[in-house]
């Protein structure tokens, strides 16, 4: 390929070039009109490193006219990304170049600048694809080398109805992206993959696999060793576009401490699928080996709105009468699915942080139930700003969290945040227009103003309880966890508390066998006798309702037995203190017997994992250990994780006891109900018996079907103590109510 020169344009073109061959008479016309310009952002090739483990997370932005009109992916740990994403435009004008900013993803942080270029639009031929390759620079810093990032770009002009047709829809597309607005569902099984490469010494392969639409990304969880992988996980697609789109999937197999190895893609095109039909696919993979099988439903659009506050369908009589009738139990065995609706009215907010250099921010508000999510609009310099927008989303699970974020909007770099709050729908009291303090991202201390929101659900209570018994919907794709010396050692004391609740359940039972207490021993021997000579298997159920009505009665007569709670609220604050405490701050030393406390042994060794690796970064000699030390880091994040799901299976268990979501405790005292009158008319052979005929039986009846447990997926739903901490409001100001109307003072 020869480099194409460009000198003829009149125009600088430092940092491009352009393979191909030159023609002049395919240059565009010089008078300008409407363009459909076609890029593929290919790859990358020796970007910046902005990260300390010696690498980068990149996403490229396109802007025309200072308006950014495209954002990829961002591609983890990663100097030599490969993006293969395709994007068309329409421009007005050839007389604005493209520019492409490289960033390097933070999470939590500001992203970090790697370089940008320009790319003139009047050098492109018409009707021509020519691939681009694109040296990035640093304004401030011009003689460093950024890398470089590959294009293929093709320039087509439009005209007449067909042109203006086109503009229209992607005018349409792009206002529905902006707002959050869905025109339908893609629901995605990944059941399983056939014969894929082998990566691993051992012969066999850790398969995971990556799905994306858009901005929209989900992970599935790893299958270790094995070529023929069982997922059976779903997943659910928010669809803008009228005419469908691509999901692209990539196979990955998993590496501890080190880059994951690429396996295969592939892609489903959306635009020939009927809708409400479930499309098998048996995808082979490309640039790898094997076949993955999927299962795809494209459904129309749920319920979901913006609207402003003197339009909304609550207020209307007829129109609640219409979705009560539609939500009344009457009507429960009815789409299933369907559990519900809320309206989220967002008023207006108070006393916003100051985000901007000027002591003003820029608010806007989003509002997110699961993996719905809809935004307001911005409101410029102001600290006390009025939305007056109603949201309506669909409920599919009442157990969900309504999570509404005030963020600070800036114009090159992303938002800046501003507060949260996050709401159960279950805590919701209907048609109460309340002040909601608002909350630091982690949900665990105060920050700066409130939110005025009324909200009203209204749901199946059936629907409800029976979606209560299967898998939770997964959220979209996460950021890699990492080592948090506060969160280790939190799910540490957590886990230690778990234990010291059963240690001593423990010696108080063997108290009894003791005879430390006469008379307990006693009523505890005539207890063990009668429930033994009368034993029968109902009474497990039975026994386990015990527990539920005694905790019922305690708090219905005011004595609360949640105390452990408030313990957990304490914990946190204490290390939101430690958090924020200078570095040089002594800390107390050894006791009397000459032992450190355990949160100094995890911050001893943790902070000697941090310093050996800055010290094998900085010692050329020594890079060879890197990777030793990312598997440590895996190791840390495995044990993090792993006391975080035993601690909170243990509290959940304690909480559905107690009380804490009476929805969740009053539908166990009904299962376990249900289990005490079965058991005891049915006999335990014949329940046996239908169990394993239905075990036997799934997969015949169903090859495709997602197993789960239903016990399991039941605790799912219960609220941890970290959780409850959460979703507890602080309480607010009696200045801030919700009834008085504060000025619009921008300041």
């Amino acid at each position: 390929m020869l480099a194409l020169s460009l000198s003829s344009v009149g125009r600088s073109l430092t940092g491009i070039n352009i393979a191909g061959s030159s023609n002049a008479e395919t240059a565009p016309p010089a008078n300008p009109g409407m363009y459909q310009l076609d890029i593929t952002l290919k790859r990358g090739h020796n970007l910046a490193i902005r990260d300390r483990g010696g690498t980068s997370d990149p996403y490229v932005k396109f802007k025309i006219a200072g308006k950014e009109v495209f954002r990829s992916r961002t591609i983890n740990k990663n100097l030599n990304p490969v993006w293969d994403e395709r994007v068309s435009l329409l421009v007005d004008s050839l007389r604005e170049p493209l520019y492409v900013k490289v960033f390097d993803y933070d999470f939590g942080l500001q992203d970090d600048f790697m370089g940008s270029a320009y790319l003139y639009l009047e050098s492109l031929e018409n009707q021509r694809t020519l691939d681009v390759t694109l040296d990035l620079e640093d304004p401030q810093y011009p003689e460093h080398n950024l890398g470089t990032l590959e294009l293929a770009v093709t320039l087509s002009p439009k005209e007449g109805d067909f042109r203006e047709a086109q503009h229209s829809s992607m005018r349409l597309s792009d206002v529905h992206r902006k707002a959050q607005l869905w025109r339908g569902i893609v629901s995605i099984s990944l059941i399983e993959a056939h014969d894929l490469q082998p990566m691993d010494a051992n012969g066999l392969s850790d398969p995971y696999v990556k799905f994306r639409l858009g901005h929209q990304k989900y992970k599935s969880k790893t299958i270790p060793k094995t070529l023929n992988p069982q997922w059976r996980e779903q997943f659910d697609f928010h669809l803008y576009e009228e005419q469908g789109g691509f999901i692209d999937i990539t196979v990955w197999d998993k590496d501890a401490g080190k880059k994951d190895d690429f396996m295969g893609r592939c892609s489903i095109d959306l635009s020939p699928l009927s809708k409400e039909h479930t499309h098998k696919f048996d995808l082979p993979l490309e640039e790898g080996e094997g076949t993955l099988v999927l299962l795809v439903t494209l459904t129309g659009a749920a319920t979901v709105s913006i609207s402003d506050l003197s339009v909304n369908i609550l207020d209307d009589t007829h129109e609640r009468h219409q979705i009560r009738q539609r939500y009344s139990v009457l009507r429960s065995f009815h789409n299933l699915k369907d559990v519900g609706v809320v309206q989220v009215k967002v008023i207006r907010s108070e006393g916003l942080m100051a985000a901007d250099v000027t002591g003003k921010s820029d608010p806007f508000c989003v509002v997110e139930l699961s993996n719905d999510r809809l935004q307001t609009h911005t409101v410029y310099k102001n600290l006390n700003p009025e939305w007056n927008k109603v949201f309506t989303f669909n409920v599919k699970d009442i157990h969900s969290v309504l999570e509404v974020t005030v963020y600070d909007e800036d114009r090159d770099r992303s938002a800046d945040f501003l507060g949260k709050v996050a709401i159960p729908l279950l805590n919701i009291q209907n048609g109460e227009r309340k002040a909601y303090a608002l909350k630091s991202k982690e949900l665990t201390g105060p920050t700066k103003g409130v939110i005025f929101l009324e909200i009203d659900v209204i749901f199946n209570a059936v629907k409800a309880g029976l979606m209560t018994l299967i898998p939770k919907e997964q959220k979209y794709i996460e950021d890699e966890p990492r080592v948090s010396k506060q969160l280790l050692l939190q799910n540490f004391n957590r886990v230690r508390r778990c234990i010291l609740f059963l240690i001593n359940a423990g010696c108080y039972i063997n108290s009894c066998f003791e005879w430390d207490s006469t008379q307990r021993s006693i009523c505890s021997f005539l207890v063990f006798v009668l429930v033994v000579w009368n034993f029968e298997l109902y009474m497990i159920p039975l026994v386990l309702l015990l527990p539920l009505a005694w905790n019922y009665i305690l708090i219905s007569s005011g004595k609360d037995t949640r105390q452990e709670v408030q313990a957990m609220e304490d914990l946190l604050e204490n290390e939101d203190e430690d958090y924020d405490k200078d570095d040089k701050v002594p800390r107390p030393g050894p006791s009397e017997d000459g032992r450190l406390p355990e949160s100094h042994i995890l911050e001893d060794m943790l902070a000697s994992w941090h310093f050996e690796w800055i010290r094998v970064m900085l010692d050329p000699e020594r890079k060879g250990f890197i990777n030793k030390l990312y598997a440590i880091q895996d190791v840390c994040i495995s044990v993090q994780n792993a006391l975080d799901e035993v601690a909170s299976y243990g509290e959940r268990i304690k909480n559905t006891f107690n009380w804490t979501v009476p929805f969740l405790s009053w539908l166990a005292i009904v299962a376990l109900c249900v289990a005490t009158v079965l058991i005891y008319y049915i006999p335990l052979r014949y329940i046996v018996l239908l169990w394993g005929v239905n075990k036997f039986s799934k997969k015949l009846r169903d090859p495709y079907t997602i197993d789960n447990n239903e016990l399991l997926d039941f605790l799912s739903r219960v609220p941890s103590d970290v959780q409850v901490v959460q979703y507890r409001e602080l309480k607010v100001d009696p200045s801030h109510s919700p009834n008085k109307r504060r000025k619009n003072n921008p300041g």
